[in-house]
């Protein structure tokens, strides 16, 4: 029996022990939490280097590339991660249609890599640093995949032996070119590269050879269904989420530049943990709530949302109260001088807030993946993220790059209602 029928097959009364157990809930939530904790404290690290070590227009171009290379994550997750998950609920996925997706994710990792290329590219960064910037989108986006199937098969310590690999190897050699005074842009993007490149293979050899594998034999045109099914309102759904949720960082990174980013930079820094959290957590809960839905457990589907929910307010608090007690007690050891600390509290609280929104909506977004309604979950976005980006645009060009802020909050609660009033509407229909 393959790895994948065996999680299909799990009885029932195991899931539901599992969601009843406080102990078990807490160590799922630590083992898919302790992951992007290291990459988010790498993360961290890495940016407080930069902001020491750069100018500020370099500082606001690290930070849009990570903005940016999670949005790829992101859709690398709606267009692939979902719809794997789905099947996972049927349990039809055969070698051939693994293939495919394995096929189908080096493709878009290609892409990916292009984009992040032209985009930092358009943002003023030089040729060489942003083709080296598109080299680690690709191979971020290659490795977030691999993520997401092995939380589905197994076993998930892969996960985060590859999470460990990279976030150890990034610190240790931002600190080495630190320490030798060597750290430029272009030594810190190669090694954001060659950290990911070495994480890769935190997934064994027999990933790899898949992967590998696929690249020959699977066939992009057998993910035309996939797409013309669900996989376009997933992508869609997630580009207007995107949009709504940090457009401020295109809008004032085009419009204002990258030097103007740099200030609102500083509070997605210090709210990085929370917002890398929400992005990698539901690579494990789509298939969980996938299975439940799909053996009838609305119950146990609901009360992984609250567990979700639950889990991601933590974080959010440590996260908001340590980033507010570093402005308020130690802005020295967070800004370097020419950096306001009033202006960085009032970027922080807006952030904050924003999180705060997302982390009680997610759980409940991702139930709507896993119930395979991506085109209701596209258009409860479409209208949401059209009022926020106007909001955005308008406070930008009147108010100032802090205050778009404000436009991204507005939207943010616009979809949290009407992805509430979505889940509810698909739970009584099935009741």
């Amino acid at each position: 029996m393959s790895a994948l029928a065996s999680c299909a097959q799990t009885p029932l009364v195991e899931h539901a022990a599992r969601n009843r157990n406080p102990g078990a809930v807490v160590w799922r939530y630590a083992l898919s939490s302790a992951g992007p904790v290291c990459i988010s404290a790498a993360h961290f690290i890495a940016a407080f280097l930069f902001l020491h070590a750069f100018a500020r227009t370099d500082f606001g171009l690290f930070s849009f590339l990570l903005v940016i290379v999670p949005f790829c994550l992101s859709i690398a997750g709606a267009m692939i991660g979902a719809p794997v998950a789905v099947a996972f609920r049927h349990a039809s996925v055969n070698p051939s249609e693994l293939s495919t997706y394995l096929k189908t994710n080096l493709a878009f990792a290609s892409v990916a890599g292009m984009a992040v290329c032209v985009l930092m590219r358009s943002s003023g960064a030089g040729w060489p640093l942003a083709v080296l910037s598109g080299a680690y989108g690709a191979m971020m986006t290659l490795r977030w995949f691999a993520r997401t199937l092995t939380y589905a098969r197994g076993p998930a310590v892969r996960v985060l032996v590859s999470d460990i690999l990279y976030s150890a190897t990034l610190v240790a050699g931002l600190l080495l070119q630190r320490h030798f005074n060597r750290l430029t842009p272009l030594s810190a993007a190669a090694i954001l590269f060659g950290s990911c490149f070495i994480a890769w293979f935190g997934f064994g050899w027999a990933y790899l050879r898949e992967q590998i594998a696929a690249a020959v034999t699977g066939s992009l045109a057998g993910y035309a269904r996939i797409w013309n099914d669900f996989a376009r309102w997933s992508a869609l759904g997630v580009v207007l989420t995107e949009f709504t949720v940090n457009a401020h960082a295109y809008l004032v990174t085009f419009i204002a530049g990258p030097a103007a980013f740099a200030p609102l930079a500083i509070g997605t820094l210090l709210m990085r943990p929370a917002q890398l959290v929400l992005t990698a957590i539901p690579d494990r809960e789509r298939p969980s709530m996938a299975r439940l839905l799909g053996s009838g457990n609305y119950a146990g589907a609901r009360r992984s949302v609250n567990h979700f929910r639950i889990a991601a307010g933590a974080v959010w608090l440590v996260t908001a109260t340590t980033a507010t007690a570093l402005l308020l007690w130690l802005p020295q050891f967070v800004l370097r001088k020419g950096y306001d600390p009033t202006q960085a509290l009032v970027v922080l609280g807006f952030l904050a807030a924003i999180t705060a929104v997302r982390a009680f909506r997610t759980p409940e977004a991702v139930l709507l993946q896993a119930a395979g309604q991506f085109r209701a979950l596209a258009f409860v976005c479409l209208w949401s993220s059209i009022a926020s980006l106007g909001a955005t645009l308008a406070l930008l060009l009147f108010a100032g790059p802090v205050f778009s802020l404000a436009g991204i909050a507005a939207g943010e609660i616009v979809v949290a209602v009407q992805i509430r009033m979505a889940v509810n509407t698909w739970m009584r229909s099935r009741a």
